[in-house]
């Protein structure tokens, strides 16, 4: 039986080639690496070994029917495993490497593990920005399956600290690379349809895929009543342990505040208080969600208060990224 957490602690290796080595020597060994994406830090496993991705399962305790992104250098070792038609090649072309991930079918000698794909017929793939995302991924030399690096349903980390206050002794390590710069996972798209649907936005905009597309996709796809088809499709996620309040207009005593721009009526008597963006600023406000979340999510604050944020652009995905956060938690969701 597959242990659900290491007994020794894990190990903080530096972004150097010898940090990279041991990763990905981890890696290949059946052993959990956290590593930093531009997105937020994955925690990796060989996607091609069920035993392997298994361990991200128990680490994570995250549901088994939701499938896992495989991660990969290149676009080329991407195609080994999935059929791309017009509108995904055209995809992978203008947004790889970057934070886009592809839902396509599998290819008839598809790697990735039934455990990986939760028993789909479809994969979910990406070729990361990262720098040293793409070392690493080179050096393992195999598709890397890498959900966000947290425990299921709790907030994602955009910095290895983050990582090892959720995961700390339940993997093998963690690859240092600083602090993310998009902040929001990754916009994942499907294309096993006849038209390409909107799964999760993301750090690609539903603008810019437009563009590339030469019309507009659907709109986000819920999997509240079914098995989700691709990671982040929860109705709970991203869930810190204070409840969520949205759309807020002004603070209560005692209620903790993540601003947007101006300060809110009542900012002065919070507990606490973040603001994404004092200039109003998306891509800023992106990059700071979920640390944010993170530093309000504090003992003693029941509630953490949102300020409006404009639905547009990157604000698409950060407004998704709330909804999870404050969406009611399902029966049986463990105390976090």
């Amino acid at each position: 039986m597959t242990p659900p957490f290491r007994e020794s602690p894990t190990l903080l290796l530096p972004p150097t080639p010898a940090g990279i080595a041991r990763a990905a020597e981890l890696l290949r060994a059946g052993e959990l690496v956290a590593f930093p994406t531009e997105t937020v830090y994955g925690l990796g496993a060989d996607a091609t070994s069920g035993e392997a991705v298994a361990r991200i399962y128990a680490a994570k305790e995250r549901p088994r029917f939701n499938p896992l992104i495989a991660h990969y250098p290149d676009r080329d070792s991407a195609a080994r495993d999935g059929r791309f038609d017009d509108a995904a090649e055209r995809l992978a072309r203008a947004f790889w490497p970057g934070p886009l991930t592809l839902v396509v079918p599998k290819s008839a000698g598809c790697a990735i593990s039934d455990l990986a794909g939760a028993g789909l017929d479809s994969v979910a793939l990406r070729v990361p920005s990262h720098p040293l995302a793409r070392a690493l991924l080179a050096e393992t030399g195999r598709p890397v399956a890498a959900p966000s690096a947290n425990r299921s349903g709790r907030v994602s980390p955009t910095c290895a600290a983050h990582v090892l206050a959720d995961l700390d002794g339940r993997i093998a390590a963690v690859l240092d690379g600083g602090t993310t710069d998009v902040g929001v996972e990754s916009t994942i798209v499907s294309c096993v349809g006849a038209r390409p649907a909107l799964l999760r936005p993301g750090g690609v905009t539903r603008e810019t895929i437009a563009a590339v597309l030469g019309f507009a996709i659907d709109e986000p796809r819920s999997a509240d009543t079914a098995a989700p088809v691709a990671p982040g499709q929860l109705a709970s996620h991203y869930a810190p342990r204070a409840r969520v309040r949205l759309n807020a207009n002004a603070i209560a005593p005692g209620e903790a505040a993540l601003l947007f721009g101006a300060p809110l009526p009542g900012t002065e008597q919070a507990a606490a208080h973040v603001n994404l963006s004092e200039s109003g600023d998306l891509g800023q406000a992106a990059a700071r969600l979920f640390a944010s979340l993170r530093a309000l999510d504090r003992p003693g604050i029941a509630c953490i208060a949102v300020a409006p944020v404009p639905g547009v652009g990157l604000g698409e995905a950060i407004n998704d990224r709330l909804k999870r956060a404050a969406a009611p938690r399902p029966q049986g969701t463990p105390e976090q």
